[in-house]
């Protein structure tokens, strides 16, 4: 059992909509999934389903509790905005080892491991990230109402905003923004929406528009041009370079594929794996500064 303590790793990857935890051990894997976290919108909240992910796991794996605390650890939690909540989460859970960064750099490790490229996150939030050598970049990240570019909530406000201007006559009514204002009741029902919309809420919208896109409707196409526009620069601001890996990862990156240039298209992969993969490597990298 000695072997297996000095060999074992803990891993926790928090977003807005789950929470993965799980303990590598002898070189298997006891992964447990619990909800949402994000401790800048709910310290409390994300703090009981990860301590819920770390007593599951010291179930499975039959280790006590406190003896888990004590293994080398790598928490990507959404939230994790300064050092200052990233001390107060390490200190709130007990771990003696552990990294606590936001939950970008497990995604980036997750998709490329260790090889140069970029990853373009474009989910219900959004963010990019170029790794070259190992270390990396970031752009964007920073929420619904200060930026979260091209991502699907983002989207979402678009096709709304693009049916109200229709209804003014400043653009042009298409299929998708009379759907819009069918759907929620006129531009009245369109406000009271947008009024108190999640994140998430908007996000749902967001299929409709790609469909759209897919046929050719103006507004929605028009959409999905700015949002790839949106990842194309950032991403050759960030230093990305013909040749170099792109990962679209969330579930509306894969439809920008389409509208971005040639260069960016033609270097579009699968990611290696998930996030979950990429926050357990970097507790590996805590074992070994611990050595």
């Amino acid at each position: 059992m000695t072997e297996s303590q000095n060999s074992a790793v803990l891993a926790v990857d928090g977003g807005g909509t789950r929470c993965r935890v799980a303990c590598m051990i002898d070189g298997v894997v006891h992964s447990v999934e619990t909800g949402a976290a994000n401790v800048s919108t709910d310290f409390d909240g994300a703090l009981a389903q990860i301590r819920s992910g770390l007593d599951q796991v010291s179930d499975r794996i039959g280790f006590l509790g406190a003896k888990m605390l004590g293994f080398p650890a790598y928490v990507g939690l959404a939230g994790v905005t300064d050092k200052q909540i990233a001390q107060r989460l390490r200190d709130a859970l007990g771990l003696t080892c552990a990294r606590v960064e936001d939950d970008r750099p497990a995604a980036v490790r997750g998709a490329l491991g260790a090889q140069d490229g970029l990853i373009a996150h474009c989910g219900t939030g959004s963010f990019l990230a170029i790794q070259i050598h190992g270390a990396m970049r970031f752009a964007g990240g920073w929420g619904a109402v200060l930026g979260d570019e091209a991502s699907a909530q983002w989207v979402g406000r678009r096709a709304l905003a693009e049916a109200l201007c229709a209804v003014d006559g400043t653009r042009i009514e298409t299929g998708l923004t009379r759907k819009l204002l069918g759907e929620l009741h006129g531009t009245a029902g369109i406000v009271r929406f947008a009024g108190t919309a999640t994140p998430a809420q908007f996000g749902a919208l967001a299929p409709a528009v790609t469909s759209a896109a897919q046929t050719g409707d103006t507004a929605a196409v028009e959409i999905m041009q700015a949002g790839a526009g949106y990842l194309e620069g950032t991403a050759r601001r960030l230093g990305w370079q013909r040749g170099q890996a792109i990962c679209l990862t969330g579930g509306i990156a894969g439809h920008y594929a389409d509208y971005l240039p040639d260069d960016m298209r033609s270097a579009i992969r699968p990611p290696l794996g998930e996030p979950l993969t990429g926050a357990l490597a970097l507790a590996k990298e805590v074992r070994h500064e611990h050595l």
